[in-house]
């Protein structure tokens, strides 16, 4: 999410704002609570509402940044658990958070709008929300994430640097949440004027329910069927780029360029390999330390405005609000090492069946 214009995504926020007009089990971790560190209290109660586990990074990245830094601030840790990409599973979660007399809910929606009557149910109680890495529309929350924009531009722009002509296809996230506009958006800054000069054709862009590479894969099947001649897929994560990979029977040659982000283990590995152009990363666990953090504070005082690095900024729908967002780092071939040197994975990892010193970093 980057804080400017939204002039683009009007159909998602009409959508957001008719539902909001007043009327007359996933990882280990991922269930149960966490005590508060030694020495701490349980004076501060966080339960987080996970959208799913589909991608790894939740539970093995965010989740435990959350943990970690609440651990540290003596507070307690509460999972609503894996809701499984099910707007009715998450429903009940929240409800069984609150019911735990929680004092911050971290939510991280299935479904924007149908998740605004669990929303307000929080904000009726008193209790202060941070609407983690997926947008709310509410000017009540605080909306914590990395610049969803600048990741759409990164992938954008690193495809093209090595495919400036030819054509292109758009894997997008699930048309019910706002980040695959904020993502496509950031895209078409790098597109436009190479689509207009006619040195890139658009061949096909495609909305992917529930993100899931199963239904990226099928997408792209049925799109080389009707366009066999593909030069770029920028596909909106590395997930659904799994899909599309498998679709072009492992894109073993590297022939067509493909781009996505979450700095996916799988993911890397392809890009070390050659198969993917770019992993846009974006430090999970930093996410998660700097929402643990903004809980711990939001204990203290219920104002979001207040919250350290919080910046004023509008919804998609046009509500003022506040957020707080953080930078995201493209990883291409030339620069592996610096997932590496973040512990974010491990060599054998990032280079397996990579041939030693093709490039930096294996």
């Amino acid at each position: 999410m980057r804080i400017r214009g939204t002039a683009a995504i009007l159909p998602i926020a009409a959508m957001v704002l008719a539902a909001c007009t007043p009327a007359g089990s996933g990882s280990p971790e991922a269930s149960g609570s966490q005590a508060p560190a030694s020495g701490g209290t349980a004076s501060c109660k966080v339960g987080v509402a996970w959208a799913t586990f589909q991608e790894p990074r939740y539970g093995q990245r965010d989740e435990p940044g959350i943990k970690a830094a609440l651990e540290a601030g003596g507070a307690e840790y509460i999972s609503g658990g894996d809701a499984q990409n099910k707007a009715e599973t998450q429903a009940s979660q929240i409800s069984t958070l609150l019911a735990s007399n929680i004092d911050v809910l971290v939510l991280n929606a299935v479904n924007p709008v149908t998740v605004l009557s669990s929303l307000q149910e929080a904000l009726d109680a008193g209790i202060p929300v941070i609407a983690y890495d997926r947008e709310l529309e509410s000017d009540k929350v605080l909306f914590l994430t990395h610049d969803n924009v600048l990741v759409g531009h990164m992938i954008a722009d690193e495809v093209t640097k090595v495919q400036p002509t030819g054509n292109y296809v758009i894997i997008k996230g699930d048309k019910t949440e706002t980040n695959p506009i904020f993502l496509r958006n950031g895209m078409e800054e790098i597109l436009k004027p190479l689509v207009d000069s006619g040195d890139i054709t658009i061949v096909a862009e495609e909305f992917t329910d529930s993100w899931t590479a199963e239904n990226a894969g099928n997408e792209m099947d049925q799109i080389l069927t009707a366009h066999p001649d593909i030069q770029a897929v920028l596909s909106e994560n590395d997930n659904m780029a799994a899909g599309v990979t498998a679709s072009l029977g492992g894109n073993l040659d590297g022939k067509v360029k493909i781009g996505g982000q979450d700095g996916d283990p799988a993911a890397l590995n392809r890009v070390a390999l050659g198969r993917q152009v770019v992993s846009v990363w974006k430090d999970a666990i930093e996410l998660g330390d700097t929402a643990g953090k903004a809980a711990l504070e939001l204990c203290k005082d219920p104002d979001v405005s207040k919250v350290t690095g919080a910046k004023a900024r509008k919804t998609t729908g046009g509500l003022d609000s506040f957020g707080l967002e953080l930078n995201p780092i493209p990883i291409t071939k030339d620069n592996l090492q610096v997932v590496l040197d973040a512990n974010w994975i491990t060599k054998d990892v990032l280079c397996k069946d990579v041939t030693p010193g093709s490039v930096a970093g294996c």
